[in-house]
């Protein structure tokens, strides 16, 4: 299988998570031989949401301040308004993201989930999309972004919203299993 012996790290803050962005992905890393490991900011459960309405609650693996980016093969940061915002306020959430960009390991986000890359202050340079509110914000931080299902930029894949996750998680595994990209680390 594509990801066998690989390990996923799926980072998410406590709460405002869009329940899908999380489930679809991890199940496509299940299905491709993965192990996907859901990394947050705090022990315990996180909470996954509906778009507004709260939806299931997910188990921690680690938390982020204990995580080593050296321990995966890629990340996959999940969006949902409030759950990449939260991130982006977490200087060992920024920190951990960033690190993978300068390893150069593959790295896919969806939705809102660019926030927490804007703040790593690695996308200068690059090609990606988003959820189309967060395309100002991409482009004042270097960014070229564009109106796509799925952009795959050296390692970075990205994807604009729920309606884009079957082409999002096939890239996604794609990426993960080709392993790192020397060329992801241009940006760290």
């Amino acid at each position: 299988m594509a990801l066998e012996g690989r390990k996923v790290a799926f980072l998410v803050a406590a709460e405002g998570i869009e329940q899908v962005e999380l489930t679809e992905p991890w199940k496509a890393v299940e299905e491709a031989g993965g192990t996907p490991e859901l990394v947050s900011v705090r022990p315990g459960s996180v909470q996954a949401f509906n778009h507004l309405d709260k939806a299931d609650t997910f188990t921690v693996d680690k938390v982020v301040s204990e995580a080593r980016p050296t321990d995966y093969d890629g990340l996959v940061l999940p969006g949902g308004v409030a759950n990449p915002d939260n991130l982006r306020q977490e200087p060992s959430a920024v920190r951990f993201a960033g690190e993978f960009f300068a390893r150069g390991k593959p790295v896919a986000a969806i939705c809102h989930a660019p926030w927490l890359l804007i703040e790593a202050d690695v996308v200068r340079g690059r090609r990606l999309t988003s959820y189309p509110s967060l395309a100002t914000d991409l482009r004042n931080a270097g960014a070229e972004w564009v109106d796509e299902e799925v952009v795959v930029d050296a390692g970075l894949v990205t994807s604009r919203r729920p309606q884009d996750l079957p082409a999002f998680c096939a890239k996604a595994v794609e990426e993960i299993g080709e392993g790192a990209h020397r060329s992801q680390a241009r940006s760290a």
